[in-house]
């Protein structure tokens, strides 16, 4: 078994924008539903029974909130779908407007009063009682949530990424009403760009952040809905101290954008001018199991068309859409003492970059753009060590990733550096396999330790030259 691994796109000014704001919102949502239907069979997959053995999982038996969360669900799933089937019926039946209109607002009043056992306040904390070392109290964690998460599941969400980062985190709350309604407003968020009262909270949370002096670096994490909505909310300024790590993501974009470094490259010469494409957002990372419908319906689909989705993807063989149970277990399991283990299936698993053909824009719903050359910069490679360069589609395999080749001796230093930083040209390497654990830049977190010092004068000189412009 091995992980697919696809380096993030770059884009240029030259490409085309296959945004979803430049087409018709209506033809966007019927894209949408039609790209749903295509993706059924991986419904099953959302929810993979596997054992869960860990109080913190969404799904252990043993916690009477969860079953409790569980029956609402599922009461709540029979209750909208069954007031769904009955608007046509009321139509057919030419039922008086001012009626249906009560009925509705009923009927949702009902919904909203049921949802308030789920959800909570507009943001909660981490409740572990571990140490934090002093060392990261300049970085600040957020975490918004996905789909049908209340505020139990998100304690327990952000609890679990405190646990395997030993680190403080935030969720900002996005609250559920109910699985079938909470697809309805991915579907408004995904093709309408419309921000809900959760997305602008949100937006506060990391714009306060950002500007907030006593912070240095911010890690944002996104799981399934939570991806759409991040994809919403990333502040287009102040962006070099950001960090964002997805899991199992809904969304059908996700941005990058450029820093205008005229000034910066005025004494380089034009070659590496086009060589060097430099992002705002520092890292980008996205983790998807192949088997989750979700991930299927937002990622792995857009991700394939041309200057779409930026950032790197891991896609995991495997179902399973929960959070700590299905994403967090597979890939930063727990040892017996709480911490997360050194050693794991995932991290050790050999990295097989995608072959072109794996990036075929036809495959992707919403195709406003030609589909990927062959030979456009997506590497050619299993075992992580050769790969084209004479395009920029991609991220290159060593000319564009590896910055860093000195690996701790307890071999958890990543290999691998974002695009972003300054290129080092590596004349030779003796080949070997590379793992997820050389490209995962999150796995440098683990146990509250951080990734290995960059190089960031690049960002460091254009940030001090955007503040003179």
């Amino acid at each position: 078994m091995a992980i697919s691994f696809k380096p993030s796109q770059q884009g240029s000014s030259h490409d085309p924008v296959p945004l979803a704001w430049t087409a018709n919102p209506i033809r966007l949502l019927f894209s949408d539903m039609v790209l749903g239907f295509r993706k059924l069979p991986y419904i099953f997959g959302i929810l993979s029974l596997q054992p869960s053995r860990h109080p913190l999982d969404e799904l252990y038996p043993w916690s009477v909130k969860n079953m409790v969360t569980l029956a609402i669900h599922l009461f709540l799933i029979v209750y909208q779908l069954a007031f769904l089937a009955s608007i046509p019926v009321w139509i057919i039946l030419h039922g008086p407007a001012l009626w249906f209109i009560v009925y509705c607002a009923s009927v949702l009043g009902v919904n909203t009063l049921i949802c308030g056992l789920l959800n909570g306040p507009a943001y909660l904390d981490s409740k572990i009682d571990i140490p934090y070392p002093k060392s990261h109290n300049k970085e600040r964690w957020i975490f918004l949530n996905g789909v049908a998460v209340g505020s139990h599941w998100l304690q327990a969400n952000i609890d679990r990424l405190a646990l395997t980062f030993r680190r403080p985190v935030r969720g900002v709350h996005n609250p559920t009403a109910g699985i079938v309604f909470d697809l309805a407003q991915c579907l408004l968020e995904r093709n309408f760009s419309y921000s809900t009262d959760d997305v602008r909270v949100a937006y506060k949370q990391i714009k306060d952040a950002l500007v907030d002096s006593n912070y240095d670096k911010i890690v944002l994490i996104l799981h399934s809905q939570g991806g759409i909505q991040g994809s919403l909310i990333v502040p287009q300024t102040l962006l070099s101290q950001l960090e964002i790590y997805t899991f199992g993501n809904a969304a059908n974009h996700f941005n990058n954008p450029h820093w205008d470094l005229r000034t910066y490259l005025s004494n380089i010469n034009a070659e590496t001018q086009r060589d060097h494409t430099v992002k705002s957002i520092g890292h980008i990372e996205h983790y998807a199991h192949n088997g989750d419908f979700v991930a299927q319906w937002g990622i792995l689909n857009f991700t394939n068309v041309p200057n779409r989705f930026m950032g790197r993807v891991f896609e995991r063989p495997g179902d399973g859409h929960l959070l700590n149970q299905h994403y967090l277990n597979a890939m930063f399991p727990l040892g017996d003492d709480g911490t997360v283990k050194e050693k794991n299936e995932f991290m050790e698993t050999a990295v097989q970059v995608a072959e072109p053909k794996d990036c075929d824009s036809k495959a992707a719903s919403h195709e406003t753009v030609p589909a990927l050359p062959v030979g456009s910069g997506i590497v050619r490679a299993t075992n992580g060590i050769t790969g084209s360069s004479h395009s920029n589609r991609r991220e290159g395999m060593l000319e564009s990733l590896i910055t860093h080749m000195s690996p701790t001796a307890e071999g958890g230093s990543s290999l691998i550096q974002d695009v972003n930083s300054p290129v080092q040209k590596i004349a030779s390497r003796q080949s070997s396999t590379l793992r997820v654990k050389d490209f995962s830049r999150l796995w440098q977190y683990r146990n509250g330790k951080s990734p290995p010092p960059e190089a960031q004068e690049l960002r460091e000189e254009a940030a001090k030259r955007q503040a003179t412009w």
